[in-house]
């Protein structure tokens, strides 16, 4: 199980909810706006990938969060977590370095943006209580990345990372990378396909990153805010679950 390694003041259930709620469905609309801003559209972004990047996205999807999940914890003994500003001004450089020189310079980009956002991921779990180093939390943070991503509207699938949950081995943990990786694949294949344009790309890879920052933070906040409100609240996680789809549903 997760554990909580900080003492926080009491938190009222029913207020928590409704903020957590308020998070989540505010989670993609400033990514929207800033790729509508630009003119990109999600659908058939994937199509303008060329036919070999398409094939091999998963590979190296998984190869990316494979990498990720060991830079980032190494990285946490050199570099704290940074402010959620920080972290988006460095991804969104990020992006724009990588879109500048097209399709190549974006899939060596890939890598190294799944190590930021994972670490970005991290640093919610620290401000949420929880040790980055255990396991289980290992697992909550590559669990987030099953979250649909600012170019999907997939709010049902979005809402059912929060209640999946494996025993923990390293069998499973492979399991669970099988499972997030084709789901990520199309998330950063949008992303390379915004990116595939020369210089032109460099504005669009700072967009989506910036998007994808601010994304997955909210979504992570969500995430272990929930796990958090179950353990202080002493309440069955999948009841909070319900409890924050239907909160959710009330807001439309």
């Amino acid at each position: 199980m997760n554990e909580v390694v900080l003492a926080r003041p009491p938190i009222d259930p029913d207020t928590e909810i409704e903020r957590l709620a308020r998070r989540y469905k505010a989670a993609g609309g400033m990514g929207i706006q800033v790729l509508n801003t630009l003119g990109t559209q999600a659908d058939g972004l994937l199509d303008r990938l060329p036919a070999p990047v398409r094939a091999q996205l998963d590979a190296a999807t998984r190869a990316a969060l494979l990498q990720a999940m060991s830079a980032a914890s190494q990285s946490r003994r050199l570099v704290p977590d940074q402010a959620e500003w920080l972290n988006s001004a460095v991804s969104t450089a990020m992006g724009a370095a990588g879109g500048f020189g097209g399709l190549p310079t974006a899939l060596a980009e890939l890598p190294v943006t799944t190590t930021l956002l994972l670490r970005v991921i991290e640093g919610v779990a620290v401000e949420h209580g929880f040790d980055p180093e255990a396991d289980s939390v290992r697992f909550d943070c590559v669990q987030v990345f099953a979250a649909a991503g600012p170019l999907a509207h997939d709010d049902g699938s979005d809402l059912a990372f929060l209640s999946a949950r494996v025993a923990l081995t390293g069998a499973a943990m492979q399991a669970i990378i099988a499972r997030v990786a084709p789901r990520l694949a199309v998330v950063m294949g949008q992303k390379l396909a915004a990116q595939a344009v020369p210089v032109l790309g460099a504005v669009a890879g700072a967009a989506t990153n910036y998007a994808y920052t601010s994304y997955y933070t909210d979504v992570a906040h969500v995430h272990f805010g929930l796990r958090r409100l179950a353990i202080e609240a002493d309440q069955p996680h999948e009841r909070m679950v319900d409890r924050l789809r239907a909160e959710v549903k009330a807001l439309t």
